[in-house]
């Protein structure tokens, strides 16, 4: 089960014009901005991460602008485990649970995955705040991430998991925030 505490949310790839190739791009823009705001909400940390951005380009606006104070960290390879820099911040937050949302699912999330998986990582990806450009790379990569040993979750199972009960502030803001 995830915990607040032991949480990392990492970011991956949203940018430029691949990321409006997505399927349904519009849905999984809004998805992981429902859940960017939501895990700043309950203070979960963010790792924000650019693919060859001077390639890519840069995150889209809709999701940069809710990171005002974090700088995403621009790497190369697909799976963010072979970037020094990403691997700092995660070693430095001492955290043990991983929540993925970004694009391409079959390509930098699958390989993410799967790499913290065997790094012993509680990795879990939101299905609805992933994508690729086609139906059936999303479905592979998601079976691979399945068989890899990451959980399949979705936005709103992430934040009843995390609040445990209704009520309070917290649970008045998540709730505010998936209507």
């Amino acid at each position: 089960m995830l915990k607040t505490e032991n949480l990392v949310f990492i970011i991956i790839d949203i940018q430029g014009k691949l990321a409006r190739l997505m399927r349904q791009s519009d849905e999984l823009f809004k998805r992981v901005e429902i859940l960017t705001q939501g895990m700043r909400t309950l203070n979960v940390p963010v790792i924000w991460l650019e693919q060859v951005p001077k390639n890519l380009g840069p995150t889209i606006p809709e999701i940069a602008a809710l990171l005002p104070d974090i700088q995403p960290i621009a790497k190369s390879s697909f799976s963010a485990c072979r970037n020094d820099e990403f691997m700092e911040a995660l070693n430095g937050l001492g955290k043990r649970q991983a929540l993925l949302a970004g694009i391409e699912t079959h390509i930098c999330v699958y390989q993410t995955a799967r790499d913290l998986t065997r790094m012993g990582y509680d990795v879990e990806v939101a299905v609805d705040a992933v994508s690729s450009r086609t139906a059936l790379d999303k479905e592979i990569g998601l079976e691979k991430i399945r068989s890899a040993g990451a959980a399949l979750t979705t936005v709103e199972t992430v934040f009843f998991e995390l609040l445990k009960e209704a009520g309070g502030d917290r649970f008045k803001k998540i709730a505010a925030l998936i209507k």
